[in-house]
């Protein structure tokens, strides 16, 4: 088999309550994306349910095995599959690069989501003459999820925010408040330090 990755871009979430955390959906249900040129894909409910629960997942940023921002075995990521995707949680570490990962997330510059995958259950329609085969995937083993600069799925998302912000989200609309709320932040921080 071979690892593949997929990026997504739905915002990913800065949160701040006791410690700063990241919050985002590297993959979303039922879009559909076109790969290389050469095929289409999409992703079936189901398809992390057991990777969710089995594999040793690392949160990386842009895929890269230098700056680990949490695992699963070691409890500082989280994953959930829900009715609109896969949905990640990481506690990143005390380092520089983390926080500065963290500003760049919370002024919008990384916004999107990815993740690192092979395949181990998929279907594929060939539909009519002409046409791009359609590859749905309904099982992978997963080795990672990123917050990225570049995605290819449009639909993933990463953000940073605070308690206040989880608390008065809309699920579906929860990146929009803590963007708002960070932005205001940001905007009282500098009128302070003036």
């Amino acid at each position: 088999m071979e690892r593949e990755r997929r990026t997504l871009s739905l915002p990913v979430e800065y949160r701040a309550d006791e410690k700063p955390r990241l919050s985002g959906y590297a993959a979303v249900f039922g879009d559909v994306t076109e790969i290389a040129g050469i095929f289409r894909e999409r992703i079936a409910p189901g398809a992390f349910a057991d990777a969710a629960k089995r594999d040793d997942v690392r949160a990386l940023f842009n895929h890269d095995a230098n700056f680990v921002l949490g695992r699963t075995t070691a409890g500082t990521l989280r994953l959930v599959e829900d009715d609109k995707g896969l949905r990640y949680d990481v506690d990143p570490p005390e380092t520089t690069w983390a926080r500065d990962l963290m500003v760049s997330v919370q002024r919008g510059d990384v916004n999107q989501s990815s993740f690192a995958f092979e395949v181990t259950e998929e279907e594929w329609d060939y539909g009519q003459r002409g046409e791009m085969p359609l590859r749905t995937i309904k099982s992978v083993r997963l080795y990672d999820v990123s917050p990225v600069t570049y995605p290819a799925y449009e639909s993933t998302t990463v953000s940073a925010r605070s308690k206040e912000a989880a608390a008065l989200a809309v699920p579906d609309e929860s990146w929009r408040v803590s963007v708002e709320l960070s932005r205001e932040r940001c905007r009282l921080t500098d009128a302070a330090s003036r």
